[in-house]
């Protein structure tokens, strides 16, 4: 199985009632054999052209694991979808993966000792005051 990176425009008119047209994305990954890692409502965007006479959508991004025959597959379930309007499915760069979650361990690492820094700095002032 190899990581994808699924990214789906949906109708504007089904921001406030999402999830019939979200579980249906995720049947139609589930029935190509897929297994969906992560999701993320990114929310309702302006676009920069007009797509299907809509100038608004609903991002939504899905990291997900696939055969390597799903992509075909979802593809051209999702090309006739009435609730999206327009789909984007890529291989996932694992280095830039990698390097994302590298990025964030560093940064969670700083601010913990930045914490302790200032936690230190706090109490030698107050050592001091006494």
């Amino acid at each position: 199985m190899r990581d994808y990176e699924l990214t789906v425009l949906f109708h504007p008119d089904l921001e406030m009632n999402l999830d019939p047209a979200i579980d249906k994305v995720q049947k139609i990954i589930e029935s190509a054999g897929g297994k969906i890692v992560k999701t993320e409502n990114d929310g309702k965007k302006h676009l920069a052209y007009r797509l299907d006479g809509q100038d608004y959508a609903v991002f939504y991004y899905l990291d997900v694991q696939l055969p390597t025959e799903a992509p075909l597959k979802i593809s051209s379930n999702l090309n006739i979808t009435d609730e999206v309007l327009r789909h984007l499915l890529v291989r996932a760069d694992i280095n830039r993966a990698k390097n994302r979650a590298a990025a964030a361990e560093a940064e969670a690492k700083s601010d913990t000792d930045s914490e302790a820094e200032s936690d230190s700095k706090t109490n030698l002032t107050e050592e001091k005051g006494d």
